[in-house]
């Protein structure tokens, strides 16, 4: 009766699981993406990034509600890639008003810095 009872439970178990993670599945609001997004959706995320840095102390305050100069594809070491741009002219740093995010095409955050590169 117990190697019925087990028996069942792994068929159940392997049965359910392909149900849970098929290709209906949602990840709405975040989560892995399947394709490349638009330059709307990877404004926003990048603009959510930026609160984020400001809120964590990586960014400076007045960095709060800039907002974003433009997005656009670009390819870096053979890898295409989204960029995002913010400009911040209460920046003193001349070398610091511009921020780059940089995004993989399905919006996926890479990384941010002030040359671009």
């Amino acid at each position: 009766m117990r190697n019925i009872s087990t028996a069942l439970l792994v068929s159940s178990l392997l049965i359910a699981s392909p149900v849970m993670a098929g290709a209906g599945h949602d990840h709405t609001g975040g989560g892995h993406s399947h394709g490349p997004v638009s330059s709307e959706v990877v404004v926003k995320k990048a603009s959510a990034k930026v609160k984020a840095l400001v809120d964590s102390g990586k960014l400076d305050k007045s960095w709060f509600d800039v907002k974003a100069e433009g997005a656009a594809q670009k390819v870096s070491a053979n890898v295409s890639e989204w960029v995002v741009t913010f400009k911040n002219e209460k920046e003193n740093d001349v070398a610091k008003q511009k921020l780059y995010l940089f995004f993989t095409l399905d919006g996926m955050y890479i990384a941010t810095n002030f040359t671009g590169k």
